[in-house]
């Protein structure tokens, strides 16, 4: 452990976890991120019992709470020496015990009522969501380009803003250590939250949050990814800006969005505030920000589909160079 506690701290932590349904909240926020309701059907206790367990495990700094619109989520802490503490806690927990097998059963059902309302979410958007994936360069072409414009370094932290259905995240999750999506949507987190639990990626994870105001401190991620968002805000250069401010020394900043095209009917009907952008727009955007851009790659749809809208790629990455620290070695 790197993160030490104060003995008030410690001793208010393993107070914290040293009871019965503390600690199975503990081991159930280790599988997934649960809501009151979400815990009150797992565990068969009152709204205000379960209130109370989760108060004292945050006071303690051994969860994390969030809200998305009027839900509260929790999670297990991060970071800190609580953060750590729960895991260390965790790491000695038999998971075939029977107590902790049936509140895994009970989470199941939970994520089952879950994946129900995300499928049905989708299906009755499908049709809306085909047609538009009709009108631009195949999906697997641009993810492909994706992955090659990153291909160049690995990177162990992903921030996907505008998430959406969560596919980057999907995508790169495999790939790196720590991954979270935000959206303004929260039928969108729905989904992606349905997605990254069918993929096992506990280490994924989404929230709902402002493109402009992001919630996260300064130098936070190592990639920063854009992907068919920029098109539905009314100013994409402070959103860009905003993605800049959390990008660690040398991370990099993905766009991908629409070339410039003529389908007026996507801004009637379906909210897209520009029509697709010139590669010197966003790369301009890129400079302003602080980023030194380094490729723009466009992506033609394939011959004989005339009407079909090209996709952009543009990379940037932070100047700054990441310095580790110096180790004075004493004779």
């Amino acid at each position: 452990m790197t993160g030490r506690l104060g003995f008030e701290a410690l001793n208010a932590a393993l107070k914290a976890a040293g009871e019965e349904t503390r600690l199975r909240v503990l081991a159930l926020l280790a599988e997934a991120e649960l809501t009151v309701s979400d815990l009150t059907d797992i565990l068969r206790q009152s709204q205000p019992r379960i209130s109370r367990h989760l108060k004292l495990l945050v006071e303690a700094g051994l969860i994390e709470r969030f809200r998305e619109g009027t839900w509260a989520f929790f999670r297990l802490a991060e970071h800190g020496g609580g953060a750590e503490l729960a895991h260390a806690l965790l790491d000695k927990l038999n998971h075939a015990d029977p107590v902790i097998a049936r509140d895994r059963e009970r989470l199941a059902s939970v994520r089952q009522a879950r994946a129900a309302a995300a499928q049905a979410y989708f299906r009755a958007h499908a049709v809306e969501w085909d047609r538009i994936r009709n009108l631009h360069v195949a999906d697997e072409a641009v993810e492909a380009a994706i992955q090659d414009a990153l291909a160049e370094k690995p990177f162990r932290s992903l921030l996907d803003l505008g998430t959406g259905t969560g596919r980057m995240l999907e995508l790169f999750g495999p790939h790196v250590e720590r991954g979270l999506g935000l959206d303004l949507s929260l039928d969108m987190l729905l989904l992606a939250r349905d997605r990254l639990e069918r993929a096992g990626l506990k280490h994924c994870s989404v929230r709902q949050g402002d493109l402009y105001d992001l919630p996260i401190a300064n130098d936070s991620f190592d990639v920063v990814i854009l992907h068919q968002v920029l098109h539905f805000l009314d100013d994409g250069g402070r959103a860009i800006k905003e993605a800049a401010r959390v990008l660690r020394p040398g991370g990099r900043l993905l766009v991908v969005d629409f070339a410039p095209h003529e389908q007026e009917f996507l801004r009637e009907q379906f909210a897209h505030r520009r029509l697709g952008f010139a590669p010197e727009t966003v790369t301009q955007w890129m400079a302003a920000s602080g980023l030194e851009p380094v490729l723009h790659k466009s992506l033609s749809p394939e011959p004989g589909s005339e009407g079909k809208i090209a996709v952009s790629l543009w990379l940037a990455r932070d100047k700054r160079t990441l310095v580790a620290p110096i180790r004075r070695e004493v004779a």
